[in-house]
């Protein structure tokens, strides 16, 4: 490269928003670009010709791992030759924890040999800003405000997912339909403040008590709704009758008074042909067997028929 058109490129460079430096196979910085300047608060001169090891951005991860130390892109790049992509914290020259986007790529010399990497780097604030608005946002979307589990909107959506992920790579999964037994006299007898917290309770022992693949929200009024993945109908049973039992060992003390609620559910497993209403419906008519049954029980789908000899 000519030094006219090294000039141009540095130029180029110098016009990215994103900040660029380049590193020997020492870990020496031998360009910086304005970018880098503008978004790290370092200047060129306090940078190039010192090496990434010195740590001058003390680039950490979210917890506390010192990349520049331990774990380094570029010296990864460096060593196998594949790009990279990291979320990091920069240290900026003011002393503030800056988050950015890093990217790392090889530098190869004319016979393909790596001679050094470059990394490009992206102020990431605004994206962090706009994932936690999205969580708060999906926080007030899709939770029910008094219990904080997902609310109907919520499972209706896990629903969708879990009806497509079974019809067209046949993941098998159940839905449990939970409904708490006499909620109305808990109401009339303790008042609505106690009947929210009984509902809050089971809410949580519910949440707490589901495996990893499960998905659990609060279907309306007193009734929960499960998804359960990966599950054959002996292990939902399994499942419902666990939540069933802690329901039932939960208590609460008002005014010196244990208030004592059980549930009763309703488990099916999904068919090729539901759709998100028939299952639901499906597992609280089963549910609805499980009150008619005398309350505080779990009622699933028939066994399959034997086949005949």
């Amino acid at each position: 490269m000519s030094e006219k058109e090294e000039e141009q490129f540095k130029t180029i460079l110098d016009n990215l928003y994103d900040g660029v430096y380049f590193v020997d196979r020492e870990r020496r910085i031998n360009y910086w670009n304005k970018g880098a300047e503008r978004i790290t608060g370092f200047k060129p001169g306090a940078v190039v010709g010192r090496f990434c090891m010195d740590n001058i951005l003390n680039h950490v991860t979210e917890n506390g791992t010192q990349l520049c130390l331990n774990g380094c892109p570029l010296l990864a790049t460096m060593e196998d030759g594949s790009p990279r992509e990291a979320e990091v914290f920069l240290h900026h020259a003011d002393g503030h924890r800056l988050p950015i986007l890093v990217r790392t790529s090889p530098i190869r010399g004319a016979n393909g040999e790596i001679v050094g990497a470059v990394e490009t780097f992206s102020d990431n604030s605004t994206l962090l800003r706009t994932r936690r608005k999205v969580s708060r946002l999906e926080r007030t979307v899709l939770r029910d405000p008094l219990t904080d589990i997902g609310n109907r909107r919520f499972l209706e959506t896990r629903l969708q997912s879990a009806l497509y992920e079974f019809q067209q790579h046949r993941v098998p999964f159940g839905a449990l339909f939970i409904d708490i037994d006499h909620f109305k006299q808990i109401n009339d007898r303790f008042g609505h403040e106690t009947g929210d917290r009984v509902l809050h309770m089971i809410a949580e022992t519910i949440h707490s008590n589901i495996r990893a693949d499960d998905t659990v929200g609060r279907w309306g009024g007193e009734e929960f709704v499960a998804l359960l993945g990966s599950v054959d109908r002996q292990t939902a049973l399994e499942v419902a009758e666990k939540l069933r039992i802690l329901v039932d060992a939960s208590h609460l003390t008002v005014d010196g008074q244990q208030v004592h609620v059980t549930v009763s559910a309703g488990v099916t497993l999904a068919r090729f042909e539901d759709d998100q209403e028939s299952l639901v419906d499906r597992a609280d008519r089963l549910m609805y067997q499980s009150k008619l049954a005398g309350r505080n029980r779990v009622t699933g789908d028939p066994p399959p028929l034997e086949p005949l000899q």
